[in-house]
């Protein structure tokens, strides 16, 4: 269990993030989840064989940037009660990543057919989070402003190595002017359990990254000629490591389709 879900108090039933997930599971609601909910936690979620879930547990905790865990089930366990105590897996999230051997086979709106009961479930923070703590600090979160999903990027950073899981490190960008920047930075150094601060500011080649244009995940952002670009970890990090390390099945959700939990995100801010 996850030290930070044993630490929070009992999520209630009646709330936004519960109505999010009502939404979801009914089929209403297929998009994007930034946005969605606001004030509640949301999670970026992984779901491996039973067989590999220490490894991938070891992952997360040797990269707790791009992979904050939040919790993970009980194999089989299709809920996270410690995150809302109705939540299924199998239907709660708008879409899923379907990947077999490492290769992405398919993305789908629900998981009860290719559910198992050695399935262990690994919920990750996630900068959806953060997002609601910029914005309240009155800094323009683009993005968000413009209906848009985040930008996301592969660069040529390793993560930690841990058993058979490895691969680059993945961040999501929003620019801001120079001022906003340096707020963005510390508002965002409270929230280690959703990815903290910025991993990297500025130039996007020291990332390895040689056009901000061409996203590989989310859509590119227009920007201004005074902009800095600020990037975060990211938690479709975990995807890359899982298509490298090629289980024979593995699920996650598709990017900016997240977990909408019961909790709130000032639960998560650091003291």
């Amino acid at each position: 269990m996850s030290q930070i879900a044993e630490l929070l108090p009992t999520p209630g039933a009646n709330n936004a993030g519960r109505a999010a997930r009502t939404e979801i599971r009914a089929g209403r609601h297929r998009g994007d989840t930034a946005g969605l909910a606001p004030g509640y936690v949301q999670a970026n979620l992984a779901i491996v064989p039973a067989d590999w879930a220490v490894e991938f547990a070891a992952f997360c905790q040797r990269n707790p940037k791009p992979c904050p865990l939040l919790d993970m089930s009980a194999p089989g366990e299709a809920g996270l009660p410690r995150l809302g105590a109705d939540i299924d897996l199998r239907t709660d999230l708008p879409r899923y990543r379907v990947f077999r051997d490492g290769e992405l086979v398919d993305e789908v709106a629900e998981i009860g057919d290719l559910w198992r009961d050695d399935f262990v479930a690994f919920a990750l923070g996630c900068s959806y989070s953060f997002e609601e703590a910029l914005v309240a600090d009155g800094l323009d979160v683009r993005h968000l402003r413009l209906g848009r999903g985040v930008p996301m990027y592969v660069t040529d950073r390793p993560t930690l190595a841990a058993g058979r899981f490895s691969g680059p490190l993945v961040v999501s960008m929003r620019p801001f002017k120079p001022a906003e920047a340096i707020r963005a930075i510390l508002v965002t150094g409270r929230f280690p359990a959703v990815h903290g601060a910025p991993v990297h500011f500025g130039d996007p080649a020291a990332l390895g990254i040689a056009d901000l244009g061409l996203t590989d995940y989310g859509g590119p952002m227009p920007l201004e000629a005074d902009d800095v670009p600020l990037f975060w970890a990211c938690g479709v990090t975990p995807q890359a490591a899982l298509a490298r390390a090629r289980p024979p099945l593995a699920i996650t959700h598709s990017p900016g389709h997240m977990l909408v939990t019961d909790r709130l995100n000032t639960e998560l801010a650091a003291a």
